[in-house]
């Protein structure tokens, strides 16, 4: 018996080692990000905005759009197979109130398996980054992240489930998502019509 417990001591480490790496996997395959680590923030910055949308939420949401015109109909159709929707912006009185580093532990997690950084957009002169990414499963999106760093402006956005590019338009300018200009661009006949 004390052999057998002292075996099972030494086991417990590697169970729980491998027990941890199964959370990370499944959280990684979900394409859901751990967030709340920016939480350290809001002490500092002069606006906070979070959003947390889980997947019954996002289906509550859902009716609340009517369907009789084509934009709500993308919109619900997009909502519909989506699993979350999580952000978070903080805005600062002044630059330099929040490091690189406070961010990192987001971008690790950018860094894993199934996530492509697609859109990476870089201004020197204002100091504006956004960085756009997805998560594959196969040939299926099946996660989104938007990552806007500002000298007084920090906004991380997170859309979970499978996502359809053509359709993610709709969501542009609500529930937190910014505009990314996913938009087609209008044609003369789209213009005639309006």
């Amino acid at each position: 018996m004390n052999k057998l417990f002292r075996t099972s001591l030494k086991l417990t480490p590697v169970l729980l080692l491998l027990l941890a790496g199964a959370t990370v996997t499944t959280r990684a395959q979900s394409g859901k990000l751990q967030l709340d680590q920016l939480d350290a923030l809001s002490g500092r910055a002069s606006q906070t905005t979070e959003i947390k949308l889980d997947e019954h939420l996002i289906q509550i949401t859902a009716k609340l759009f009517s369907g009789n015109d084509k934009d709500d109909q993308d919109v619900k159709e997009l909502l519909k197979n989506l699993k979350g929707i999580y952000v978070k912006s903080f805005q600062f009185e002044k630059e330099g109130e929040y490091s690189p580093t406070e961010v990192d532990s987001v971008l690790s997690q950018l860094r894993g398996a199934g996530w492509n950084k697609i859109v990476g957009v870089t201004s020197r002169k204002s100091g504006n980054n956004v960085d756009v990414y997805i998560m594959t499963i196969g040939d299926q999106i099946n996660g989104m992240a938007v990552v806007s760093l500002e000298p007084k402006e920090l906004t991380i956005v997170n859309i979970v489930g499978p996502i359809n590019l053509e359709k993610l338009s709709g969501l542009e300018g609500s529930f937190g998502v910014p505009d990314l200009e996913l938009r087609p661009p209008k044609t003369k006949n789209d213009k005639l019509i309006q």
